[in-house]
């Protein structure tokens, strides 16, 4: 699942579209099934590309707040139908997709918590109003089916900022721009930051990570890197990744957006606790959504956001800045 969204990521960036939209929004769910009915906040944070005049794709990260008994998170991947109202400012859309949550649960079994990861469909009906600007408002419904987990619906309204032109609303911005190439082709970045277990108590410490990358192509990247997840008493875990990444660059290169997928293999110093005799835990999956900013043509600023994906339930969030060196 994570590899098909990488390469949906991928297909998206390349696709020729010209619309590159990134939006942030919050609100509140409901959440009903068998034994939860229950309510909580809700956020979301979506990358959006234009396909056609009819067409779009998206990429997001979706929380689903915390009700009893499930915290819940997850990844989505849409196709979405649009119509242009009111001189174009105004744009209804549909879309559909999959969704691929991780949800801290409470097993039936015991009292202690569990990391379930597993696919469902997330369906979403949205209202954007454009600008003379880049900004961007928007209205949005989101339904989430799943088998095995809570459903959800929630209701969320936010702003967002248009990356690059669209050639369906010249009045706001010049012609569209053409496919732009990174200036540089190697970058090593330091990192700090926090790392969080996706347990019911959220426990934290302190990360650090080091980072090189190289452009393999215009909208493709190679990482490797070292992480050090500090010890939140549940896990004191280090390790090397290696990821492949889908990658953007706006206005000028100075802006860049990507996801990456990999692999995580690392040492856990708690591994008597929590990890199988067998040893298959010592290799994690890993997702990222990064982001960076180009001081100068060599500095940059990067910030990544790096979820641990285990089959032990030792789930974390590592959330790290830093600053890179591109040559």
């Amino acid at each position: 699942m994570r590899s098909a969204f990488l390469i949906f990521f991928l297909l998206i960036t390349t696709s020729g579209a010209h619309a590159g939209e990134l939006t942030g929004m919050g609100g509140f769910m409901h959440s009903w099934n068998s034994e939860i009915n229950d309510s909580s906040y809700s956020w979301q944070l979506e990358y959006r590309e234009e396909l056609s005049k009819r067409f779009a794709a998206s990429f997001s990260y979706l929380n689903e707040g915390h009700v009893p008994g499930h915290h819940r998170d997850g990844m989505a991947l849409q196709l979405w139908t649009e119509s242009d109202l009111i001189d174009r400012r105004l744009t209804l859309s549909g879309g559909i997709g999959p969704y691929y949550y991780f949800n801290t649960t409470t097993p039936s079994d015991n009292g202690f918590y569990s990391n379930d990861h597993d696919p469902g469909v997330l369906f979403t009906l949205a209202a954007i109003w454009r600008t003379d600007s880049p900004w961007i408002f928007q209205l949005r419904s989101n339904w989430v089916k799943t088998v095995g987990s809570i459903d959800s619906v929630s209701a969320l309204a936010g702003i967002g900022y248009q990356l690059e032109p669209s050639p369906r609303f010249s009045r706001q911005l010049d012609s569209p721009t053409e496919p732009q190439e990174r200036i540089k082709k190697n970058e090593i970045t330091i990192f700090a930051g926090c790392t969080i277990t996706n347990s019911f108590d959220s426990e934290q410490s302190t990360s650090l990570g080091i980072e090189y990358r190289r452009a393999l192509m215009q909208y493709l990247d190679l990482t490797v890197s070292w992480l050090y997840e500090g010890d939140t008493r549940l896990i004191r875990r280090d390790g090397l990744i290696s990821q492949l990444w889908a990658v953007k660059a706006f206005q000028n290169d100075r802006i860049s957006l990507g996801f990456g997928a990999g692999a995580y293999f690392s040492i856990d110093q708690q591994t008597g606790l929590n990890q199988n005799e067998n040893n298959d835990s010592i290799i994690s999956g890993i997702a990222t959504m990064s982001g960076s900013y180009r001081l100068d043509p060599h500095w940059s600023l990067r910030i990544s956001w790096n979820r641990i994906i285990t089959n032990y339930d030792r789930d974390t969030d590592v959330i790290m800045g830093g600053i890179g060196y591109r040559f």
